[in-house]
């Protein structure tokens, strides 16, 4: 049996490692369309702040590994067009890799905004290591950057940039910081923070134009929607990322958003699997497919892909929007329909002076959402009642009159599911 897994992110190396545990003798190939060795993009905030170096990005640090699991790597390969017919795979070298099983694990890539001068020299992503080499020697103490994008990834490239000691300025469309993960009033929150600690942000803003000094050299003048003209040594452009798919178009894979997939993480041909952020999978929560571009979504969904290429049956349990964030030490929290559902319920607590924001979504019986700034000890128990869709019973109207309870109402509902009656009648 030959496996070939497309991407050597986290996604492609757990699947692989996954495979070989329970199949040890088929081949193994996976391809990678970076020159370097396996890495997490996780890690690239470490290495801008020089807490790793590049070595440190790597996701096996034994030499050797790949070799010693007897799993082919190749490097600096792009997949150009799968056969489904075929059971083949091309790549960019012009060369044909037949499969038995199939993963696509191909990740995002930046999606870059339509901005004149965007493309031109002192503007980058932050999205590779040879990106993040670039951006290193630019952003040197007091160098003047402006960011493109204050979503979740880009505010932890914020965080970094901040801690090289640059004069650092965000421009957002969105009318606050983390428009997709945050409502108002924890957007507003994370902004004023920001600017509190030295960030200037620009909020309902967009770059219109990118214009360099004749040659080309430094600085760069950006000019915002807002008749505002900044002055850059480096722009940052980190507006979101879409999947690696448009080498699946006419190929017969079934794509939305992203590759679609079923509860085994196949797709709608036979023995061909998705995994990660190019994935598209159920999300129990809201009752639709989403891609969900978090490594803990991704390193799940692997998992279970690989077991079902070696035959043993795995089912995903769902998908759920986990965000997780510290922003230049201010701990946020967005977990599943954090901006409600039509018709649901919710309850919000802010104590702006002690840095606290506390909002919960309810449909039916159910906490669907919530978003938090501040409270990191509840961090896992809004994932728990969120992810497990837990019936709440009387809980519900206490969470409504006090939300600081979901402590008090986790316990009392793993207590209930144990011993059924428990939440009808509000005993705890």
């Amino acid at each position: 049996m030959k496996h070939i897994i497309l991407g050597a992110g986290p996604a492609g190396v757990i699947a692989a490692e996954t495979i070989r545990k329970h199949a040890p003798h088929d081949e193994i190939v996976v391809i990678g369309d970076e020159p370097e060795a396996p890495y997490s993009r996780m890690a690239i905030p470490y290495l801008l702040i020089g807490k790793v170096g590049e070595e440190g990005t790597h996701l096996r640090h034994t030499p050797g590994h790949f070799e010693a699991l007897g799993v082919r790597v190749l490097r600096g390969l792009r997949a150009t067009r799968i056969d489904v017919d075929a059971r083949a795979v091309e790549t960019s070298d012009g060369a044909r890799h037949g499969f038995d099983k199939l993963l696509i694990a191909t990740g995002s890539s930046p999606a870059t905004p339509p901005i004149p001068g965007i493309q031109g020299p002192g503007v980058h992503t932050c999205w590779t290591l040879e990106d993040a080499r670039a951006i290193m020697a630019l952003a040197q103490p007091d160098a003047r950057v402006l960011q493109l994008g204050a979503g979740f990834i880009g505010c932890i490239i914020m965080e970094a940039l901040a801690m090289r000691g640059v004069q650092l300025t965000v421009v957002e469309m969105g009318d606050r910081m983390v428009p997709r993960m945050m409502g108002p009033t924890a957007g507003r929150m994370i902004k004023d923070w920001c600017e509190a600690k030295g960030v200037r942000v620009h909020t309902g803003a967009r770059v219109d134009a990118v214009e360099r000094q004749p040659g080309g050299s430094a600085p760069m003048q950006v000019k915002l929607s807002t008749g505002a003209v900044l002055d850059a040594d480096l722009v940052i452009s980190a507006t979101g990322v879409r999947p690696n798919i448009g080498f699946l178009e006419n190929s017969g894979i079934t794509c939305l958003v992203g590759v679609l997939t079923d509860q085994h993480l196949q797709t709608n041909v036979p023995g061909i699997y998705a995994a990660g952020d190019c994935a598209e999978a159920f999300d129990k929560v809201s009752g639709k497919t989403i891609v969900s571009a978090i490594q803990p979504n991704a390193a799940e969904q692997a998992r279970v892909a690989a077991l079902n290429m070696v035959g043993r049956g795995a089912e995903l349990k769902g998908v759920t929007q986990i965000n997780v964030l510290d922003t230049l030490g201010m701990i946020s929290a967005s977990f599943g329909l954090w901006d409600g559902v039509p018709g649901g319920q919710h309850v919000e607590l802010t104590d702006e002076a002690a840095g606290r924001h506390l909002s919960l979504q309810f449909d039916q019986n159910r906490l669907v959402g919530c978003n938090a700034i501040g409270w990191t000890e509840h961090v896992g128990v809004m994932r728990g009642l969120v992810e497990g869709q837990v019936p709440l019973g009387d809980w519900k109207a206490r969470l409504l009159d006090d939300p600081t309870q979901l402590m008090a109402a986790y316990l009392a509902c793993a207590q209930a599911q144990q011993h059924p009656g428990l939440l009808k009648t509000g005993a705890h």
